[in-house]
């Protein structure tokens, strides 16, 4: 081979090296760019009103890396830069009872295959409940940083809230329901073991009402029977609808002298409002194994008061 093809092999080697590096650079470049507006536009799908992102170090210290601008829909204009700067704001803002769980999280000490449930302050003052999804990042098999989505969710919240209300409550009075009533007394009378006291109510005057002015006047009156039951109760006592002219209310941890005063309350607010009770009274020094003989017992004096309160009507 002589000089002059030596020189072109070369340089035909060097052209084709350098396109072919074009060519790669030209391909890897429309990769990035591909998967840049890839990500731009999963940023853009959960960068909703509800939602921010956020990627965080964790070791060896916490410092804020990224936090999508939605978060100042939450914690107010300008509220990112003083987390980049002082990300302690985040043991600041969080609930009381939640910042155990964000101390967990920030040692790697949670499940991060499950959701993570927390409130934070807002910009107005208001804890505002998220649910979070943070993915752990380690190095060396150390916790290093966490990246992760929060979504605002106090609609879904007050929605929790207001079934679990409505499964609790009797839907006529506010007072609880006889579902509740079940458990607390199932509670007692299984697990716990204290003393434990019951009034046993039956409003009288129910079935005249209704047969005489109809249903609707029988539901003012149950109404009426239950707001001035439920003055007469201070918590933990609770007082329950638990059938259609029935009422309960139930203390437990007391003394016996602690029921008959709850009797007198009743009885006294019951007279004053004009409300007729025939109620029955009867107490436990222990609940365990014991409410279904407890109840029985506050029924057969509900009946005795029913028939001494007929001898006086």
């Amino acid at each position: 081979m002589s000089e002059t093809q030596a020189m072109l092999l070369v340089i035909a080697v060097v052209l084709f090296a350098g396109a072919l590096n074009l060519w790669l650079y030209i391909r890897l470049n429309r990769k990035y760019v591909k998967l840049i507006d890839h990500h731009r536009q999963f940023i853009h799908l959960i960068e909703t009103p509800n939602d921010f992102m956020y990627y965080a170090e964790v070791y060896p210290d916490v410092k804020f890396k990224y936090l999508s601008p939605s978060a100042e829909n939450f914690f107010g204009k300008g509220s990112n830069e003083d987390a980049y700067v002082n990300p302690e704001v985040v043991f600041r803002d969080v609930h009381p009872d939640d910042k155990d769980l964000l101390l967990k999280k920030i040692a790697g000490e949670v499940d991060f295959n499950q959701p993570l449930i927390q409130r934070w302050k807002d910009k107005s003052g208001e804890y505002r409940w998220f649910e979070e999804y943070a993915t752990p990042v380690y190095e060396h098999g150390r916790l290093v940083a966490i990246q992760g989505m929060l979504r605002n969710i106090d609609e879904r919240v007050i929605m929790q809230e207001k079934l679990e209300y409505q499964l609790h409550h009797d839907s006529l009075t506010d007072l609880y329901n006889r579902t509740y009533f079940k458990e607390i007394f199932e509670l007692l009378d299984e697990e716990k073991s204290v003393s434990a006291g019951l009034l046993l109510c039956d409003l009288d005057q129910l079935k005249y009402t209704n047969d005489t002015f109809g249903h609707a006047a029988g539901d003012e009156l149950i109404k009426k029977a239950a707001d001035q039951l439920a003055s007469c109760v201070e918590e933990p006592a609770i007082a329950a609808r638990i059938g259609g002219d029935e009422f309960v209310v139930l203390l437990q941890d007391i003394h016996e002298a602690d029921l008959t005063a709850q009797l007198a309350r009743v009885r006294a607010g019951c007279k004053e409002a004009g409300i007729f009770l025939s109620i029955g009274a009867a107490y436990t020094a222990s609940s365990n194994g014991q409410m279904k003989d407890l109840f029985s017992l506050a029924d057969k004096n509900m009946y005795k008061d029913k028939e001494l309160n007929k001898q006086y009507t």
